[in-house]
């Protein structure tokens, strides 16, 4: 099983993208995957700013470095840096938008699938595959049951199964918007945010009427309130088929977590509960942890 550290979803000032990096690139990551896929507002980190931190980590680490499009592409703009990325000559992309599966596609250079395209069987796979699509994460929300169906269809429509990367651990992506709801906290237009999501390292947690923590919010994106955390799940995954196990970073803690699924996936007994949810995992409610679901 190999450890993928998925892209920064959150917007960090270039300094602290920096530093995380350098703690990041002594750690047993197999795969490292760099870029913006939030907000094209964020701007500390150009594309030449990631390609260029792409060959620093590459003379650092062993870890393959893949770079990450935008997952919500509203301008001309962002599709000619969509397009910028995909060009890079470099790096495997990290397709989040259709946009950007057509674009590879059609000059047939290979790409992950990322896990906000919107793919659930065999059949849609399929197409995607017969794209250039090596790799997938299934969306967050996804079973492992409806993971292994998928793979079974792909056999039985005789096309080969890409590698299989499940998002283990962080807070879940769950939606994006054309408006930005860290602008709107702060009773500031879009166009004129000044960067507030910096002001938020780990977003900001949306409660409900009774206090109980519901969402996180992230510029444009929804996220969960609780951090998903699959490890005590580990021989689920390995029994599904899973090739790659994604860890979204956040501000701190980032260390720990990554040397803890090392430890388990090197032989070290999971968990018996973490803390966190893994309700999708188990085609339960997202918010729950298993044990809430009466399935452990």
């Amino acid at each position: 099983m190999k450890l993928s550290l998925g892209p920064v979803l959150f917007y960090w000032d270039r300094q602290q993208t920096l530093d995380f990096y350098a703690d990041m690139v002594d750690l047993p990551l197999d795969v490292i995957y760099l870029g913006e896929t939030v907000c094209a507002k964020r701007r500390d980190m150009g594309l030449d700013d990631w390609l260029g931190l792409a060959r620093e980590l590459t003379q650092q680490s062993s870890a393959e470095l893949v770079m990450s499009g935008l997952t919500l592409v509203e301008a001309a703009s962002e599709l000619s840096n969509l397009r910028r990325l995909c060009d890079n000559g470099e790096l495997l992309v990290e397709a989040n938008d259709m946009g950007a599966v057509q674009y590879l596609s059609e000059k047939r250079v290979r790409f992950v699938g990322g896990p906000a395209l919107n793919l659930y069987n065999g059949y849609a796979l399929a197409e995607l595959v017969n794209s250039g699509m090596q790799r997938w994460v299934p969306p967050v929300e996804v079973s492992g049951a409806m993971i292994r169906s998928a793979r079974a269809q792909l056999t039985e429509l005789g096309v080969a199964v890409p590698e299989v990367e499940i998002f283990a651990y962080g807070h879940l992506p769950l939606a994006y918007s054309a408006r930005c709801f860290t602008a709107r906290a702060e009773n500031r237009p879009k166009d004129d945010c000044q960067f507030c999501c910096q002001n938020y390292p780990e977003g900001i947690p949306l409660l409900s009427q009774e206090g109980e923590a519901l969402f996180t919010i992230n510029g444009i994106q929804t996220m969960s309130a609780s951090v998903s955390n699959l490890l005590a799940d580990y021989p689920a995954l390995v029994e599904c088929g899973a090739d790659l196990l994604r860890l979204s970073p956040r501000a701190s803690g980032m260390v720990e977590v990554v040397e803890a699924f090392d430890a388990v996936r090197k032989g070290g007994l999971p968990p018996l509960a973490v803390d966190g949810c893994n309700g999708y995992w188990h085609g339960q409610p997202g918010m729950l942890r298993a044990e809430e679901a009466g399935l452990c």
